[in-house]
């Protein structure tokens, strides 16, 4: 999408009423004019294609255009989807019954999909104690639940209430690592894991860690918050939410988020980039997966990876992702 044809589609599909309230609210942080974010802000969706919420979360109005340009925003971000990931095979990932069909292997673990068999349900309920309900498709962690047996629970009228509100796949639920659920255990916290393939050849690109936050899923729509990993999977900044607050320490737990060293690392790395090759003509990935005891399951892949970069002010250094994306994908 050229930077014109990006620019139009966002002013027609623009939020008007959200968008001054993010201006207000940049405004501030900025100490600046709100006009003059406005107009700085026009400019920054014709040249980087960023939108209001990339200048707020990139935090562009304290970047000069050297800096700016170091940034993936969803302009650019929409480009890299229709360069490298073609779109008829994007079914295999938006379809979560079809995704864990395809990446058996790499999911390890059982699951359902409700088909006007109750009694089925009833079994693999009973079987796992706790399970995870989702719908078929969606995102940001929409429509997930976690359900646990008892006795009492009417299965037939819990059955009809997943088929009614279409959770129709039922998985069993993920025991995440200890160290991890130290950290916080209300949610299973995965890490999402950036891979290209060129020319037959995957490449891990970088990692960040979704961690909940009184939520039973991590999804940073969702309460949940992120920070970034080194390439050995330490934590390297504090984690942020969608509100801007920054957090050291979990809220919840007290537990420390800096320097968490994600358990399995390695071995995380190697599996989706053996993942990543299962379906080469979706070449750009995000793959979220959790760590269990055992070692890592991948839990979902997008082929719309997100843009998950961490602010300027919390890693103290201004450059964005971009550059290092380039080097082996080779955008521009």
């Amino acid at each position: 999408m050229s930077k014109v044809r990006y620019l139009l589609f966002a002013l027609t599909n623009l939020d008007i009423k959200k968008m001054f309230k993010t201006l207000k609210k940049i405004s501030v942080k900025a100490n600046k004019n709100v006009v003059v974010i406005f107009f700085d802000l026009v400019w920054c969706g014709f040249r980087y294609q960023a939108g209001y919420h990339d200048y707020l979360q990139a935090e562009f109005y304290s970047l000069n255009s050297k800096e700016r340009k170091t940034y993936i925003t969803r302009g650019i971000n929409n480009q890299l989807i229709k360069k490298f990931n073609d779109k008829s095979e994007w079914h295999k990932f938006q379809n979560k019954a079809l995704f864990q069909t395809i990446f058996k292997e790499y999911t390890k673990r059982e699951y359902l999909i409700l088909d006007n068999n109750a009694n089925e349900f009833e079994c693999f309920l009973k079987k796992h104690g706790v399970v995870i309900v989702k719908p078929i498709s969606g995102d940001g962690g929409q429509g997930i639940q976690k359900i646990a047996y008892d006795t009492n629970l009417n299965v037939k009228k819990l059955y009809d209430e997943l088929v009614n509100n279409k959770q129709l796949l039922i998985e069993e639920c993920i025991i995440q690592h200890d160290r991890i659920n130290e950290l916080y255990s209300g949610s299973v916290n995965t890490i999402r894991f950036f891979t290209f393939v060129k020319n037959g050849e995957p490449y891990f690109l970088r990692a960040i860690f979704k961690i909940g936050n009184g939520e039973v899923v991590d999804n940073y729509a969702n309460k949940g918050m992120f920070t970034v990993l080194s390439d050995e999977g330490k934590v390297l900044y504090q984690a942020i939410d969608k509100n801007g607050n920054v957090y050291e320490y979990h809220p919840i737990t007290n537990q420390k988020i800096v320097d968490f060293q994600v358990p399995f690392f390695k071995e995380t790395v190697a599996l989706v980039l053996e993942a990543a090759k299962v379906v080469p003509k979706v070449a750009y990935i995000g793959w979220d997966v959790a760590i269990t005891n055992d070692g890592p399951v991948i839990v979902e892949g997008n082929c719309y990876p997100g843009i998950f970069q961490m602010k300027p002010s919390v890693k103290k250094n201004k450059i964005g992702d971009l550059p290092k994306f380039n080097e082996i994908m080779e955008i521009f």
